[in-house]
């Protein structure tokens, strides 16, 4: 697992419109923020997708740029996007190259039957590519708020 103050891993992934989006243009011009997530659709991934988008403009206005990754294609993303008015940028990380550069790929015990996903993670990139924030296991609701207070103190 990754922690504060690791240079953060850099990759390309295609959104949600099949366009590569290569993390390391924004390093110097923008904060990022990663919110890994285990599938489209489900209820606490739509509630922490659709709570970032309510905040992405105060976002912005902080100079963050904030990406959504989950191992779902870019079809599956672009329905899940448009269906729930979600405005952040939805990566596809088909293969887990990402998930597994952060190590939200674990494997975990459900009903006695061991699994392997994603742990739902956040992560806070500063703009000279350094982590700044790494959680694992957070809880959807209240999160895109606690990670906005969290880049205000970045910039202060």
């Amino acid at each position: 697992m990754l922690k504060a103050g690791q240079a953060a891993p850099m990759f390309v992934l295609p959104d949600a419109d099949m366009e590569l989006i290569d993390i390391a243009r924004f390093q110097g011009r923008s904060h990022i923020i990663l919110f890994f997530y285990p599938r489209d659709g489900a209820p606490c991934c739509t509630l922490q997708a659709t709570d970032f988008s309510d905040h992405e403009d105060e976002f912005a206005r902080l100079d963050c740029q904030i990406f959504g990754i989950s191992p779902d294609d870019c079809l599956k993303h672009a329905e899940f996007r448009d269906e729930h008015g979600i405005s952040v940028c939805l990566l596809s990380d088909e293969d887990g190259m990402a998930c597994r550069q952060y190590g939200v790929w674990q494997e975990r015990e459900v009903n006695g039957v061991r699994k392997s996903g994603i742990v739902r993670s956040t992560f806070i990139i500063d703009k000279q590519g350094v982590l700044r924030l790494a959680q694992y296991g957070v809880n959807a609701k209240g999160h895109a708020l606690a990670m906005l207070r969290a880049v205000k103190e970045l910039n202060s």
